[in-house]
C-alpha cells in the first residue's frame, strides 16, 4: 500500500538546475530504501540515485558530483537536486520504494507516475 507522486520536472537549458520532489503517502518513506530512476525514450529505466533507510547514498557514475538525493523526514518527501544539467540527463524521472538498497528495478515495489525533465543545449 502507499502512493508516490513526483513533481518538479520541467524544461531547462544545459547548465541549469532542477529539484525533483517525491511525496509519499500511506507509509513512511523515511523507514524505507528509496531511489530515483530515469527512463529515456527507447531505453530501460535506470537508477540515478538511491538512499538507504539509514541514509547511505549512492549515485550513478554519470551524475555523481552533480546530483544529490535527500529526504525531509518531517514531510515524508524524497528529493533529487540536479545541478549542471546536461542534455543526456533528460527523461522521465521516477521515484520508487525499494525492498532493498538496490539499483535493480525488480527490487522496487512501488513507483510514482514520473515527472518529465527536458534539457536543451
Amino acid at each position: 500500500q502507499g502512493q508516490l507522486v513526483e513533481s518538479g520536472g520541467g524544461s531547462v537549458q544545459a547548465g541549469g538546475s532542477l529539484r525533483l520532489s517525491c511525496s509519499a503517502s500511506g507509509f513512511s518513506s523515511n523507514s524505507e530504501s528509496m531511489g530515483w530512476f530515469r527512463q529515456s525514450m527507447g531505453e530501460e529505466r535506470a537508477g540515478v540515485a538511491i538512499i538507504s533507510f539509514r541514509g547511505d547514498t549512492a549515485y550513478a557514475r554519470s551524475v555523481k558530483g552533480r546530483f544529490t538525493i535527500s529526504r525531509d523526514y518531517t514531510k515524508n518527501t524524497l528529493y533529487l537536486q540536479m545541478n549542471s544539467l546536461k542534455p543526456e540527463d533528460a527523461g522521465t524521472y521516477y521515484c520508487g520504494r525499494g525492498r532493498a538498497y538496490s539499483w535493480l528495478t525488480s527490487d522496487y515495489d512501488l513507483w510514482g507516475p514520473g515527472t518529465q525533465v527536458t534539457v536543451s543545449s
